[in-house]
């Protein structure tokens, strides 16, 4: 059997999808899965268990019907038996009959008439159960199972040469993430919190934890946030990320995370770091599992950049 899903957005977005790809793939051991994502998201698939390959299409982009019949054309020559799409978009669903695959599954919406199987969406639930009941028109009625990564080998050894590199390897460390670049951006997430209050946290665990370092997760477009934290935190390290693996790894080796609605939030939980989440609006119970090990703090006024400080401090060390 070989399946195709259509899922959009970002990094952190593929990765709630995981669980529905897993689970769909340990069903059919032997199903071929694909999936067409944005360009920007093509990356989260190093870190996946179950897909075979990953196709690119700028959902966003002002796609002429040229490249939708270009699109039409790929899909068609692998002929697949299955297609599942995260989204409700009519034009979508018109373009999944196009391609003529004759199982075709998605939520209800407004493409629901050009599909085959039509689920209707509980988007009150945690956001990988609501993508998990895409699989319930090919037989599979299991929870939803937990998020979980794949971590290669040469991902592992450059987070132990780093670890190494900056005298962390024996102490373990507090890792942060609130940059904005590409690999941490999460669509329609509230992802802005000042520079002031993350240096009133980092102070703090500098002066009650001195053994147990503060690592910042610093990507190409984080320049200046982390040259802020750096110029008033001296002694936070650094670590330069620029690919899904090596976030991963570098992630699953820490003590404790502190980080916004991000896709290294929704990697944290698929590796099982201890984390702490800083929200605005989202609610908690659709980012993050039922864990001790999972954390929110919800903003009072729905904005991230209100939480306290001392907020965030009263969870670190009252746990």
């Amino acid at each position: 059997m070989r399946v195709v899903a259509f899922v959009p957005g970002s990094i952190g977005d593929q990765v709630l999808f995981f669980p529905t790809l897993d689970d769909l793939k340990r069903s059919y051991p032997d199903a071929l899965i694909d999936v067409v994502v944005e360009p920007r998201s093509k990356a989260a698939y190093r870190v996946s268990k179950s897909v075979h390959e990953v196709l690119t299409f700028d959902y966003k982009d002002r796609n002429s019907l040229a490249d939708w019949g270009n699109l039409v054309g790929t899909i068609r020559d692998r002929e697949y038996d299955v297609a599942i799409t995260a989204g409700e978009s009519w034009f979508v669903g018109l373009f999944l009959w196009l391609t003529g695959i004759p199982t075709r599954i998605g939520f209800q919406g407004s493409g629901a008439n050009f599909l085959t199987s039509v689920v209707s969406p509980n988007t009150s639930q945690y956001i990988p159960s609501m993508y998990h009941d895409l699989l319930q028109p090919l037989g599979i009625k299991t929870p939803c199972p937990p998020l979980a990564v794949n971590i290669l080998k040469p991902d592992i050894e450059w987070a132990q040469q780093q670890q190494k590199r900056l005298g962390i390897n024996d102490t373990g460390y507090i890792l942060l993430s609130g940059g904005s670049g590409k690999l941490s951006q999460i669509n329609g997430a509230d992802t802005s919190y000042p520079v002031a209050s993350w240096q009133q946290i980092i102070q703090d665990c500098q002066r009650k934890q001195p053994d147990l370092p503060v690592v910042v997760i610093k990507e190409t477009e984080d320049d200046k946030f982390v040259s802020s934290l750096v110029e008033s935190c001296p002694g936070i390290k650094v670590i330069a990320i620029d690919d899904v693996g090596k976030l991963t790894a570098i992630i699953g080796g820490a003590s404790l995370m502190l980080s916004l609605n991000s896709a290294p939030l929704q990697v944290a939980i698929a590796v099982q770091t201890y984390t702490i989440a800083l929200l605005g609006s989202t609610d908690p119970g659709k980012i993050l599992p039922t864990s001790d090990k999972f954390l929110a703090i919800k903003s009072p006024t729905g904005k991230t950049a209100d939480i306290a400080p001392a907020t965030v401090l009263e969870k670190i060390w009252g746990g």
